[in-house]
């Protein structure tokens, strides 16, 4: 993509109203704009990284044996009624009323729907066990959305439901969807804390919290010094013993933390940061299932309710997450695998004929390559470019520049680290191509 053909308003100035350093950095960096409040309009930037983080989420969730569909954002309230959630939700649930006098909801999640879609389909043992889920637009009227995507009202989640017919399948649908969740993870460059949560309004009696660490964290964590010893390669190939250590360690939230009249934990190990929530997942058994009138017919030929669980996660809100956990002073640094391109060419003459011949060649040779190239080739000051690929965070800056070409050389520089290096045309594709 040629910037000079791109839309990314990227700014010099940080906006008055942004508080957080992603909230910051995703307006400076052209990645959203507000559009009322607690709303957000997706620039083309932006939903570049929205989809990847997407599609690792998707990924995670196939790999779990979890089928995907797609459910509305409007919901009806009778849904609602029938599982006694309506009246107790509270004002975060948009309510309205449709042309036909019908009482309506823009939905915040969706154990209602998805309990009726399963109850009308599904009678049997043979059906069970089953996961599904959906990756969709949510919108909950906080009475004070802040801090950008982290705390908005319309948000994009991914949500999914287990259904299976007694207590050990529930156990083993939790369990698959806990590994999937720390290989999502840790996919996305993020050390997430499993933390266990009370359950809330969604119900249940099992529930965790999953924190990303970062300093500018919505609440603080407390936790058992072990769980920063867990490394990527263990969280990327996670299973059942990955969770057994895991929750066999000390992780509390701060509230819940303050509850514990004697900490497991001695003073020395006890370690305290600030988290962002980023999952969120429940076993809550019968409480849809009974209430929605939701039966199957067991091997012997008696009903029972399913055992259900409910498991989400934010994948707009990720997007803050990483950029909180993932920065510096003059921008993003995004990991390799959710960046919206992977290299930025920078042209630093575009008047002068050779280099800008010798960008151009560059360019189609990246993009043959099948590397995702953004080609600044507008005609701006050198100072202005390398100020836009810093705040914009791409992991690789391949700088091309009339001195540097007399000597066969161009410039390749690692975002992350800051590290340069000048190469030769072919040893800089190199390795641009072999990542």
């Amino acid at each position: 993509m040629r910037l000079s053909r791109y839309f990314l308003p990227v700014t010099k100035e940080t906006p008055s109203d942004a508080q957080i350093v992603s909230h910051k950095l995703m307006l400076r960096a052209g990645l959203i704009r507000q559009t009322a409040s607690g709303i957000y309009a997706w620039l083309p930037l932006g939903l570049r990284v929205l989809n990847k983080i997407e599609q690792i989420v998707r990924e995670e969730q196939d790999k779990a044996g979890a089928i995907e569909m797609l459910m509305p954002t409007i919901q009806s309230a009778d849904l609602w009624r029938q599982s006694g959630r309506y009246d107790a939700y509270g004002p975060e649930m948009l309510r309205f009323t449709d042309r036909h006098e019908r009482e309506m909801l823009y939905g915040p999640t969706n154990e209602e729907m998805i309990a009726a879609i399963f109850r009308d389909a599904v009678k049997s043992y043979r059906d069970l066990p089953r996961t599904l889920y959906h990756i969709q637009w949510k919108f909950r009227d906080e009475v004070r959305p802040r801090f950008g995507v982290m705390r908005g009202r319309e948000f994009l989640m991914k949500d999914a439901y287990s259904f299976d017919l007694d207590e050990a399948g529930l156990q083993a649908s939790y369990e698959a969807m806990f590994v999937a969740y720390l290989r999502t993870f840790a996919r996305l460059g993020l050390q997430a804390v499993p933390v266990r949560a009370p359950t809330g309004p969604i119900g249940g009696n099992l529930s965790h919290e999953f924190h990303i660490l970062a300093d500018t964290g919505e609440s603080a964590v407390f936790y058992d010094a072990a769980l920063e010893d867990v490394s990527r390669d263990e969280l990327l190939s996670a299973d059942a013993s990955t969770i057994a250590k895991l929750t066999g360690l000390y992780a509390m939230e701060e509230e819940e933390h303050q509850k514990v009249e004697n900490c497991p934990v001695s003073a020395d190990r006890l370690r305290t940061r600030r988290g962002i929530e980023v999952g969120h997942i429940f076993a809550f058994g019968t409480k849809y299932s009974a209430s929605m009138g939701m039966t199957v017919q067991t091997r012997d030929g008696g009903q029972v309710h399913p055992q259900m669980g409910s498991y989400g996660i934010g994948v707009s809100r990720l997007m803050g997450a990483i950029i909180e956990a993932s920065h510096d002073d003059n921008g993003i640094v995004w990991p390799d695998s959710v960046a919206p391109f992977q290299a930025g060419l920078v042209n630093m003459r575009a008047d002068d004929a050779a280099c800008a011949a010798a960008s151009d060649d560059i360019y189609a040779k990246l993009q043959a390559a099948g590397v995702e190239v953004l080609y600044d080739d507008r005609d701006e000051r050198g100072g202005a470019k390398f100020a836009t690929m810093d705040v914009i965070g791409l992991p690789w800056q391949l700088i091309v520049g009339p001195k540097g070409l007399e000597k066969g050389v161009v410039e390749l520089k690692r975002r992350a680290t800051g590290e340069r290096e000048e190469l030769s045309v072919e040893a800089a594709l190199a390795r641009l191509t072999s990542q």
